[in-house]
């Protein structure tokens, strides 16, 4: 609640989410009021707080002009809140799925994209890019509890991937064996010399005296 003397506090209006709003998760509710709280003013925008589900607005008396057109704003976005996209922090948060299966489930098409959106860091020049996501399709994949499916087509995956890998490594060992022939075996030190052919002849004929 906005650091206001509750005896000051005289004008109160509350908003309910709704859970197709939030799909469950606490992250996404406050995503909600961050949305509602841009299109504020910046000497308005800190009255509006969220408690649990509920959307709250406390005003002084003496703010009553303020007070109401803040209404008027909340209660226009709160018509279309439902249909807000989901960014990338709430879909994690309401899928419980990680940044890394995010990113692979988008790249391969399982997690279809609503568009992209661009935001100013506070504070910063640089901005960011990021894919968001349609509400009523992450409703279904939290619904159908799709994402076991997902994980466990991953895992098979990543097993056939790692056979195909091992498969190659033996087989790319017996090309090369193979390649290379037979191994000659070491001789015995014990063996008598190899003879060779013509000494005798050679010897005869006394070239060696």
């Amino acid at each position: 609640m906005p650091k206001i003397a509750k005896t000051d506090i005289e004008l109160l209006k509350t908003w309910t989410l709704s859970p197709a709003a939030t799909l469950g998760s606490s992250v996404r509710a406050k995503g909600i009021l961050q949305e509602i709280q841009s299109r504020l003013s910046g000497t308005t925008k800190k009255s509006l707080v969220l408690e649990g589900r509920d959307l709250t607005l406390a005003m002084p008396a003496s703010d009553k002009t303020a007070f109401l057109t803040a209404v008027a704003v909340v209660s226009k976005a709160m018509k279309d809140v439902e249909t807000l996209p989901v960014i990338p922090r709430e879909i994690r948060d309401i899928l419980t799925i990680k940044t890394s299966e995010r990113h692979r489930w988008l790249a391969d098409g399982r997690l279809p994209s609503a568009g992209t959106r661009t935001v100013r860091l506070n504070g910063r020049a640089r901005q960011i890019t990021f894919h968001v996501f349609d509400p009523k399709i992450v409703e279904d994949l939290l619904d159908r509890g799709i994402v076991d499916e997902w994980r466990g087509e991953d895992a098979e995956a990543k097993a056939e991937k790692r056979r195909r890998a091992a498969h190659q490594r033996n087989l790319n060992r017996s090309v090369k064996k193979a390649t290379k022939g037979p191994k000659k075996p070491d001789r015995n030190p014990d063996d008598p010399a190899p003879q060779l052919r013509g000494w005798e002849d050679f010897d005869v004929d006394g070239l060696l005296r």
